[in-house]
This record gives structure tokens, sequence and C-alpha cells, in this order.
């Protein structure tokens, strides 16, 4: 337990940069004349680079270790996000920068994962939920760190003192790795990438759980994109204004973030005591509740807000140690790290794209229709619930597989 809560620790260091975006919107999109799309955009520009990450990361975690590609991003994730936090002046740069660290930040994802899993035998949906719930922590803290400097130091000193916390995840990750093993699974004779590939795509039973992940994927990370944002846009509507309102979003979206901590836990720990499937489901249609209604809600006083928002953080993170769990349980352990990558691939690919369609429809709501703001978050919102629907019926499916059998010993 000591090395898990170290690897975990360097986990959340490196996680604070996944929300430097979202913390900056509300501010930058006056500061450099954005519109909502343009500001999606920059938060799926680091979504696309962390897909790609992820999927170049899987296969040579395959074909070189997990330990060893793990520590060499992590040198590419310090220095990526220290870019970013000095040279971004404008969209195109924010773009292109971002973009970047996501592309360097995919390495303490996938191949952590594998090393859990590697280095947790029993109990395995806790320990990957403890690993998934320090990204979570992660993400707050470095919320927390934005809603403390910005009113002291701008937004630029905001984002540097948020770069500087990958540079300890590189150092707790290398302390926990001194004496972990790098294994690599060898594969079977003609088995190159697309062999790999393949043999994941002929497995029916992951790719449920990869679909499952893929519509889960465009909710959650649409709903991190725009938190912050849609909670600062709540306190300027109670009379709060500019580097107060980003102040109070980032703050009130960091407590948020804590739910989300304990929604891994919860969801991975009760996922092994119930069954698989069953608390994927249950999870995922109380997060589909959540994103019909929430944008509908911003005219309520803010206390029911972020009572929402903790409630709906809670049970859209809750199934991601699931569907990680049950990927190693059903895909090949020869064929892992692929079966992640395409899982990256699809996943984060919808991720990509939720934060962009969700401000293309602000910004249609706002200028084109012109509708009240309640209508136009509400109608935003709703696109991530959208884009999830298909999420519990796939978990039904794969349900319903004999395979399914395999899933927390048998407990489907």
């Amino acid at each position: 337990m000591p090395w898990l809560l170290q690897f975990c620790a360097a986990r959340a260091a490196f996680a604070t940069m996944f929300t430097a975006w979202s913390a900056m919107l509300p501010l930058l999109q006056t500061d450099w004349q954005m519109s909502a799309w343009q500001g999606g955009m920059v938060q799926s520009a680091y979504h696309v680079g962390f897909l790609i990450s992820l999927f170049s990361v899987g296969f040579l975690s395959d074909r070189h270790g997990a330990r060893r590609i793990y520590l060499l991003t992590s040198v590419a994730a310090v220095v990526s996000g220290l870019l970013f936090a000095l040279l971004a002046d404008g969209f195109v740069s924010a773009l292109l920068l971002y973009g970047l660290t996501g592309l360097c930040s995919g390495g303490s994802y996938t191949p952590g994962l594998a090393i859990v899993a590697q280095q947790m035998r029993v109990r395995q949906g806790r320990a990957l939920g403890y690993y998934l719930a320090a990204a979570s922590l992660g993400y707050a803290i470095g919320l927390f760190i934005a809603s403390a400097m910005l009113p002291l130091a701008g937004w630029r000193g905001a984002l540097v003192a948020m770069a500087c916390c990958p540079l300890l995840g590189m150092a707790l990750g290398f302390r926990a790795l001194r004496d972990v093993p790098n294994i690599v699974h060898a594969s079977p004779d003609g088995h190159n990438t697309l062999g790999r590939l393949l043999e994941v795509a002929r497995n029916k039973p992951a790719m449920l759980s990869i679909w499952g992940y893929t519509f889960h994927a465009w909710e959650l990370l649409g709903l991190w994109a725009w938190l912050p944002a849609f909670l600062a846009a709540a306190a300027i509507a109670g009379g709060a204004a500019g580097t107060q309102a980003a102040s109070l979003g980032a703050t009130l979206s960091a407590l948020t973030y804590l739910a989300a901590v304990v929604g891994s836990v919860l969801g991975g720990s009760l996922s092994d005591r119930f069954g698989r499937t069953a608390v994927t489901l249950l999870m995922a249609v109380a997060s589909l509740a959540c994103s019909f209604s929430f944008g509908w809600m911003i005219g309520l006083p803010m206390f029911l807000l972020v009572a929402v928002a903790v409630f709906y953080n809670l049970t859209g993170v809750a199934d991601s140690s699931i569907h990680s769990t049950t990927l190693t349980e059903l895909a090949d352990p020869r064929y892992l790290g692929a079966a992640y990558s395409l899982r990256s691939l699809l996943g984060f690919g919808a991720g990509a794209i939720s934060p962009w369609v969700f401000g293309l429809v602000l910004d249609w709501g706002r200028a084109g229709a012109g509708l009240p703001d309640h209508v136009v978050w509400g109608l935003a919102w709703s696109t991530l619930g959208l884009g999830g629907l298909l999420g519990p019926v796939v978990v039904w499916r794969l349900r319903r597989m004999p395979e399914a059998v395999k899933l927390a010993g048998g407990k489907r």
C-alpha cells in the first residue's frame, strides 16, 4: 500500500495540467477575444494530443515495458507543461502548445495503469480506483492552485505554478519505480501493431468494454472542460465579475473534483463487491440524468449548483476505474497495451470532440438564436448526455455475454 500511495501521488502531480486551460478560460476568453468554440477547441487540442500519446505509449509499453516508457515520458511531460505556461500568448499558440502538453502527458496514464495492474494482484478494482482517483485529486489541486494564484499573479503566474507540479510528479515516479521490474510480455511471431489491434478487435467482450468507455469519455471530458466556466458564469449572474468570478469558478470546481476522488475509489470498490457491469450501469444512468438537467439550473443558488456538480462528478467518474479493471479482465495480457491504446484512441477522440461541440452550441445559442442563458447552457450540457446515451446500452450487452463471468470473480 505505501508503494501504491506514492505512485498515486506522482499521478496526481502530473494531472494538474489537465485543468490548466479550463481554469483560465473565463479570463482568457476576454483577454484574447476568443469565442466559446475557440476556447473549447484549445481544450480539445489537449485531448487530441493526449489520445495520440495514449495510443502510442500503449504499443510502446507492450514492446519495451511499461516502466521504461513511463520514465521516459515523464521528462517530456515536465518540459511541455512549462513551455505552455511560459509561451502561450493567444489562441493559435495556446492551441499548439496545450496540444503538445497533452501529447506528452499520456505516459503517466496507460503505462501507469499497466504498472498498477502488474504490482497489485489482489483487489485490482480498488487499486486501479485509487490510481484514477489520484488524477481527480490532481485536477482539484490544479484548480486550487489556480484560484489562489489568479488574484496574486494573474493567469500567467497561475499557469507557471501549475506547470511546476509535473516536476514533482517526475521525482515521485522515479522514486516509486526504483525496484519495480520492467516486464515485457512476449507476443506471438508476426503480431505487429496491426496484428495486435486485430486481436483486440476480435475480442467482442473487450470491444464492448472499450465502446462503453468511449461514450463515458464523451460525457466526462466535456464535464471537466466546461465546469469551471459554467460556475464562473453562475457567479457573474450572481454579481461577481472578472478575476473574482474565474477564481470562484476554479475553487468550486476543485471542490467537486474532490468528490471525483471519492467516486473513483467508490466505483472500483463497489464493483469488486457487487459486480463490474451492475455498478457501471448504476453510475452511468445517474450521470446521464445530471447531463440532461445541469445546465438548466444556472439561475439556482450557487450552493445548489455545487451540490449537483458534486453528485455529477462523483457518478460521472465512478465508472472510470471499473472500465479500466473490466478491460484488464477481458483482454489477453499480451495485448493489454494494444487494448488500452485502442480504448484511448476512441475514448479521448470522443472526449476531444465533446468540448468543441459544447462551445459551438454556446456560440449558436448566444449569437445566432439569442436564447436566454439557462436555455443556452441547458442545451450545451445536454450535448454531453446525448453523446453518452449508448454507454449503458453496450454495458448491458456485455453483462449478458457468457464472458462476463470473468469479471470480478463471476459477479459480472
